[in-house]
């Protein structure tokens, strides 16, 4: 048990050196079955990067001190690529010669469901060693098609320990989450030779904002027994040239660094149909105003999206259209946090009138999309309701932005001397 491991060099304690421990004979068991894995867990990866510099730079010596896996913790966290290893079997029964005690959490594959299929096959997810008194926690990514990778939620099965592990503590798994394919470097940390996202500070930063919504099928499913999907040779072409665009402009706004979001009639055709509504005759994305940039109307105009309409100023209701292929356009949404709600703002060209569009507060998370990863809001329900009322379930053909919305206000009208600045229209 940890009490018999002797202490590596400049430990404080027998208790530090055991974490060392298990991570060195980890690390071991994964290098005997050629299986690589890389070091994600969030409190070594702080600690790593105030001395990254130092660390990339260092020779393979022995260590002064035991810095950073014998910081106090209940486990360590490392990566798996599913993709790069298959054998299981033989992993459990060296481990447990080694004296691991291992757990191995299992759901339902999310790439294998769709439209036409809900089979669900079960994946590995989570994979937990543990030995003495630390654990390590082996996280599973699977890329999906949007080409990025995914993990999924730690869910235990009935019949689990739940005192194996202190799992509420565990970084990962609440959530599945996902993540861009990050570049990895090869280190030495404590006398160890790991794997670490090269940049150990834009990967935590990207850990918090992780979290991942799977596109609701079997409630699309069950949308489409009601409303029978438009297959007609138009709505086909539509969707075709909708899912071009909405790519062309998440290129564009990633590129830029500029964080967006599926808004309006894109993500009410997500979250009810799982797919572009084909009446919607449009591309809506969500912008918040503090993430504004002017580079943003040239560089969709040079990506071939020329500027169709300019409403409002940066500091009140902007609004940006631009012209897709042919009838199908992108509309740029600005939305403006005050304390207890977020707006985005309408503007008639005609009258110069000015509308406000109320949204109860929310958060970012990824989901994927006719197969893009992009950003919808957390708490969508809420935002799809404010937006389209309680019969949000009910397709509307006919839509006025004006009177239709259930969150719509007015809000004024422009001044006349403004109107050459917040009418633009091309």
């Amino acid at each position: 048990n940890g009490a018999a491991f002797s202490k590596v060099r400049g430990s404080q304690s027998g208790q530090d050196s055991t974490r060392w421990h298990v991570v060195r004979k980890f690390l071991g068991l994964i290098s005997s079955h050629n299986i690589p894995v890389y070091l994600i867990d969030p409190l070594i990866l702080g600690l790593v990067d105030k001395d990254i510099e130092q660390i990339r730079s260092s020779p393979d010596g022995p260590s002064p001190e035991c810095k950073y896996f014998c910081a106090s913790r209940d486990f360590t966290t490392f990566a798996l690529l599913d993709k790069t290893w298959k054998h299981e079997v033989g992993l459990f029964r060296t481990a447990e010669k080694m004296g691991f005690q291992w757990l191995k959490i299992i759901n339902k594959d999310p790439r294998l469901d769709g439209m036409d299929d809900l089979s669900g096959m079960e994946i590995p997810l989570h994979y937990i060693f543990k030995l003495a008194s630390h654990a390590i926690h082996l996280v599973v990514f699977y890329e999906r098609s949007g080409n990025y990778l995914w993990h999924g939620p730690l869910r235990l099965k009935q019949h689990m320990d739940r005192k194996f592990v202190p799992f509420r503590k565990l970084h990962f798994g609440r959530y599945p989450g996902a993540y861009e394919k990050p570049e990895l470097l090869h280190v030495f940390i404590d006398d160890l030779k790991v794997q670490i996202p090269k940049n150990p500070s834009s990967f935590l930063e990207e850990m918090s904002h992780s979290r991942f919504l799977e596109c609701r099928y079997r409630e699309a499913r069950a949308f489409l027994q009601l409303y029978p999907d438009d297959a007609s040779l138009d709505a086909v072409e539509f969707r075709i040239k909708a899912k071009s665009l909405l790519h062309l402009a998440a290129l564009t706004l990633n590129n830029l660094g500029v964080k967006f979001w599926l808004s309006s009639g894109t993500c009410l055709g997500w979250y009810r149909q799982c797919n572009i509504i084909p009446h919607s005759k449009d591309v809506d994305l969500g912008i918040f105003i503090r993430d504004y940039k002017a580079e943003i109307i040239p560089a969709f105009q040079k990506a071939g999206l020329p500027l169709k309409h300019k409403f409002g100023k940066v500091e009140d209701s902007l609004e940006l259209s631009f012209q897709g292929e042919e009838d199908v356009k992108l509309d740029v949404f600005f939305f403006y946090e005050e304390e207890d709600h977020i707006w985005n703002g309408g503007t008639q060209a005609k009258s110069g009138k000015k509308f406000k569009y109320f949204f109860p507060k929310f958060t970012l998370c990824w989901t994927e999309f006719v197969e893009l990863k992009v950003h919808v809001p957390c708490e969508t329900l809420q935002y799809v309701e404010a937006n389209y009322g309680p019969d949000w379930k009910v397709p509307m053909k006919v839509w006025d932005w004006k009177s239709s919305p259930s969150n719509v206000q007015d809000n004024g009208v422009w001044p006349v001397d403004e109107w050459d600045d917040v009418i633009q229209i091309y």
